[in-house]
C-alpha cells in the first residue's frame, strides 16, 4: 500500500514524478518481462508472477497516488497481454496482490508468510493452470 505522502491528488501530481514512476515500475518491468519470457518460451515452460497492488484494480479504483495506481493498472494489463500472446506455450503469466504486508516500516495486518503464499502458489502452478489472472489469497479478483 502506498504511504500517505504518496497519496497526492491527480490534480497536484507532478508529471515528472509520474513519468519516473511509470519508467521504473511499468516500462522497466515490461523490458524485464520481454527478456525473461523469451527464454521461458524457448524452453517451453515458465511461470511469471507479477507482484502488483489492489490499487491497480479498475473495478475498485480510487483517488490519490496517480503514478502508483497507473503503474499497477499497467502491470495488470501487461499480465493479460503477455498471457494472451503466450497461449499454448506452457508459460503462465499472472498478477498477485499480496495485501498489506508487515515490513520494518509498516504495521500492516498481514505477515510476510501470508503475503507470499499466493505468489508461491502461482509460481508453482501445474501445466494447464490459470494464466492472465489477478489473484489475492489464491482467489481471482477483478
Amino acid at each position: 500500500m502506498a504511504s500517505v505522502r504518496d497519496r497526492v491528488s491527480v490534480f497536484d501530481a507532478r508529471m515528472e514524478v509520474v513519468r519516473a514512476i511509470l519508467d521504473t515500475n511499468l516500462l522497466g518491468h515490461m523490458a524485464l518481462l520481454q527478456g525473461l519470457i523469451a527464454l521461458m518460451r524457448d524452453q517451453g515452460y515458465g511461470r511469471v508472477v507479477n507482484v502488483t497492488s489492489a490499487m491497480g484494480q479498475l473495478s475498485d479504483m480510487g483517488g490519490g497516488a496517480p503514478g502508483y495506481r497507473l503503474a499497477a493498472v499497467g502491470i495488470n494489463a501487461l499480465t493479460r497481454i503477455f498471457a494472451n500472446e503466450l497461449q499454448g506455450t506452457n508459460v503462465l503469466v499472472n498478477s498477485v496482490d499480496p495485501g498489506w504486508v508487515r515490513t520494518r516500516s509498516t504495521e500492516a495486518t498481514r505477515s510476510v508468510e501470508e503475503g507470499v503464499e499466493t505468489t508461491i502458489w502461482l509460481a508453482t502452478l501445474p501445466d494447464g493452470g490459470p494464466s492472465g489472472g489477478f489473484f489475492r489469497d489464491k482467489q481471482p479478483i477483478p
